[in-house]
């Protein structure tokens, strides 16, 4: 149902060159060129800018390159319809979120859903936060499940909720009884933090610098299971956001405490979705579950 141009034209910007379009599609460099040159005939503007190192998306590029994402999109949705309409339900959703809601959050809601919905199956690509919005941006995933970082263009946020980072330790820990810890009070313990790409470690480096704090981190990673196995058997102090967290702590002998640093709060987990695309029924099921859930964490949130 989609035009070859389109096709190819897609293929194109994804790889970056004729060549690496070719190959991947196998088809010849000369017809994925005949078609695009087409296409270009068709809006009456260069959709690339051509050069030595590959084809680049000029400003119209852009624009067609974001309807024909839409337009692809729409038509699996129509699909799917169809298929419910014949009784014949085969509905696939594509989730990007980040490494924190991936643990508990997200694969729960997909259990919950599949029960309600038998036949839908999920994709789940995980991942950094702008890696996230991106591949909602560029089609590849029907929605982001993911903390705020930056606006992104033909993205926009469905739902926001308030997600400060909260200090996560063993439930025997000096400190647990507390029901609130200002980073001062926090470097005296050892503190394992995730990479410098999360949400989470710049909303710590930015109170470090803003409270004049020199905290060197005990522990480094960028995989979040290893940051709360050290928690889990130590004095260790990692930090996460309620929602990442809420269903683990009393499994893991867990407590998670407010921070006062103001800089520790201006972050939110949001649901990000193409901009102006009409969505599929399973997925808009998919997604008021997901802001459920989150509604519900949030009034069990520690403040």
């Amino acid at each position: 149902m989609q035009s070859l141009a389109f096709k190819y034209f897609m293929e194109v910007a994804k790889r970056g060159s004729l060549s690496a379009a070719s190959e991947s599609l196998g088809v010849a460099i000369s017809a994925i060129s005949r078609q695009i040159s087409h296409l270009e005939q068709r809006v009456g503007a260069a959709l690339f800018e051509r050069g030595v190192r590959g084809m680049v998306l000029t400003l119209a590029g852009q624009v067609l390159l974001t309807h024909a994402q839409r337009q692809v999109l729409e038509t699996e949705a129509a699909l799917q319809e169809i298929s419910k309409l014949q009784g014949m339900e085969q509905s696939h959703i594509r989730i990007a979120c980040s490494q924190g809601l991936a643990n508990e959050m997200v694969p729960k809601a997909i259990a919950d859903f599949q029960r309600l919905r038998p036949g839908t199956t999920f994709a789940l690509w995980v991942g950094g936060a702008v890696g996230a919005s991106d591949r909602v941006a560029m089609g590849e995933s029907d929605m982001a499940i993911t903390f705020s970082t930056r606006p992104v263009s033909n993205v926009t946020v469905h739902y926001a909720h308030r997600s400060p980072a909260l200090a996560v330790m063993h439930k025997n820990h000096p400190l647990a009884q507390r029901s609130r810890l200002s980073l001062m009070e926090l470097k005296e313990y050892p503190i394992a933090l995730t990479d410098a790409s999360t949400s989470t470690r710049k909303l710590f480096d930015m109170a470090c610098n803003m409270n004049g704090l020199q905290i060197e981190p005990i522990l480094n990673s960028n995989y979040a299971e290893a940051l709360h196995a050290y928690v889990r058997n130590g004095l260790g102090v990692l930090f996460a956001s309620y929602v990442s967290i809420a269903d683990r702590l009393a499994r893991n002998d867990l407590v998670a405490i407010p921070v006062t640093d103001a800089e520790m709060h201006s972050r939110s987990v949001q649901v990000q979705l193409m901009k102006g695309r009409l969505l599929p029924s399973a997925i808009k099921e998919f997604i008021d579950l997901i802001v459920r859930d989150l509604e519900e964490k949030g009034k069990a949130e520690p403040h």
